[in-house]
């Protein structure tokens, strides 16, 4: 029996439907991410969970009890859910540890001071229990957020864009402390977030979310590598689709040149020889060869430390990425030569979208 349980759920703010028919699933210990832009229904999802919202269709089910349907509505602090929020929603007049220990008033008072301090051990603040939170750095404050939730020790802790004012190195660095202190505590877990590094730091299967639905579910190296739609491709990395035909059976044509031992899927069941499909290509698709025939002139560069990202324009006028060694400064405007270096393709039909192969 899963942990938790989302079966068909729908949920509208008047009569603007926000999340559309949605379902999935966790077992005990999982770590999972909602990852979608702003507006794709994913916090609803999260509000839905933890009570905050009532659902017009469909079942929640935490332990295999029935949560939310439409006759049915157990209210927030009844459902054994914890909560981590965008601004950390800290007590400013209260010390860390009374932060902490905040939802344990009807745990008697040796018990609260053990939570507490385990809590604070786990995230890395138990020295700083008699601090407030005007004291502290923001990925301090985080940390006693999260030491919060955990006090409780709720069935699920469902995390809202955690990160989210945070700077970069710390996010990152947060991350993926917050990954090793849910795995070592056997929390199961759902983060909130439209920023894929994230997602991918710290959940074992994340939800491509978009107009209210789910369109893919799955581990990030799929997500990555075997995007089920244009969408999901669009939205996870870095590319550029590029307009290809269906040479054969194990062919396929782009501007770049010929994409040798490709099954196109889909063509097997009738596409035949010039079947139009829409090729992805990522940065790391593309490098930079100065004995090739294909050129392709500099119009765009960012610069990573270790590596620049150029922006490349083909002879078409069509654009590719391209990710290489910062040790090779090319100038806007210069002409450089180019080839594919790609051991994995995608593509997709290029009149239905649907995933035609993955090579």
């Amino acid at each position: 029996m899963p942990l938790l349980d989302l079966r068909n759920v729908s949920c509208a703010y008047g009569n603007r439907p926000v999340v559309r028919s949605l379902s999935f699933s966790l077992d005990q210990g999982s770590i999972a991410c909602l990852l979608g832009p702003s507006g794709c229904g994913k916090t609803t999802v999260l509000r839905c969970i933890a009570g905050f919202e009532r659902i017009a269709e469909g079942e929640i089910a935490l332990s295999g009890v029935v949560v939310s349907s439409p006759g049915r509505h157990i209210p927030p602090e009844l459902r054994g859910v914890g909560m981590v929020f965008q601004d950390y929603a800290l007590f400013p007049h209260l010390s860390v540890a009374e932060n902490v220990g905040f939802g344990l008033h009807r745990q008697s008072a040796r018990v609260r001071a053990a939570r507490v301090s385990e809590a604070l051990a786990i995230v890395g603040l138990g020295a700083l229990g008699r601090a407030f939170p005007h004291e502290l750095s923001g990925g301090q404050q985080q940390r006693v957020a999260l030491a919060r939730a955990l006090a409780a020790k709720p069935q699920i802790l469902l995390l809202d864009e955690p990160f989210s004012n945070l700077d970069v190195n710390l996010r990152e660095r947060l991350s993926r402390e917050v990954r090793e202190i849910l795995r070592v505590t056997g929390t199961t877990a759902i983060l909130v977030t439209h920023d894929q590094n994230e997602a991918f730091a710290v959940a074992d299967e994340i939800g491509v979310m978009h107009e209210g639905h789910i369109q893919q579910w799955d581990s990030p190296y799929n997500l990555y590598h075997r995007p089920v739609n244009r969408f999901v491709a669009d939205f996870i990395g870095e590319g550029v689709f590029l307009p290809g035909e269906v040479r054969g059976p194990r062919q396929v044509k782009i501007e770049l040149g010929v994409l040798d031992g490709c099954v196109p899927e889909e063509c097997i069941a009738g596409c035949p020889c010039g079947c139009p499909v829409h090729v992805l290509l990522r940065p790391d698709d593309v490098v930079l060869d100065d004995v090739s025939d294909v050129k392709a002139q500099v119009v765009g560069k960012a610069f990573r430390g270790a590596e620049f990202l150029y922006t490349l324009k083909l002879k078409s006028g069509a654009r590719v990425f391209s990710l290489v060694s910062s040790h090779h400064d090319h100038p806007i405007g210069e002409n450089i030569g180019i080839r594919l270096d790609a051991d994995h393709v995608i593509a997709f039909h290029g009149e239905t979208g649907a995933m035609a192969q993955t090579c």
